[in-house]
């Protein structure tokens, strides 16, 4: 199974970028002994219409066109479920012995997401109910990846 970050916008080098590549690095180095194949970043363009409704049902266009047959997807969305880090464990793990081909995880640009992605989503996540830029929702989202893989595979990064 692969983990894919599909997110509208591109971060740019400096300090975020390399810490979020730290963790992507980290968590699909780390993901080989338990069955995951990769952990990739897809980074969509931010739309230039003028439109906000437009601007986010193209970008969300975009991002559903990324998504594989067979995989699970799953938006970032301050709205969504809480998970603990054992949980989101949890589910990818469920999602691998249930054969899915990769799990998405969504970050929709500065105007959100469509409601059909939205709706068409398995598993709506939020990091609490504040709201955060971008660029640390991706660093937080891979964190919070790479966590799951050293729960998953018994390492002792993460510490109940």
């Amino acid at each position: 199974m692969r983990l894919i970050v599909a997110a509208v916008g591109r971060l740019k080098a400096g300090a975020e970028r390399e810490l979020a590549e730290r963790y992507r690095e980290r968590a699909a180095k780390a993901g080989r002994g338990i069955g995951l194949r990769d952990v990739e970043i897809v980074e969509i363009r931010d739309s230039r219409a003028q439109d906000t409704a437009k601007r986010v049902l193209e970008e969300s266009i975009a991002l559903a066109n990324i998504i594989p047959d067979n995989a699970v997807t799953i938006v970032l969305d301050e709205r969504g479920d809480n998970l603990d880090s054992a949980a989101i464990a949890g589910q990818i793990k469920a999602w691998r012995e249930a054969g899915r081909s990769a799990a998405v995880f969504i970050i929709g640009g500065a105007d959100g997401l469509d409601r059909d992605i939205k709706q068409r989503a398995n598993v709506r996540l939020a990091f609490g109910t504040a709201t955060w830029p971008h660029q640390l929702a991706r660093i937080m989202l891979l964190e919070q990846l790479y966590r799951a893989v050293t729960i998953l595979s018994g390492h002792p990064y993460h510490r109940e």
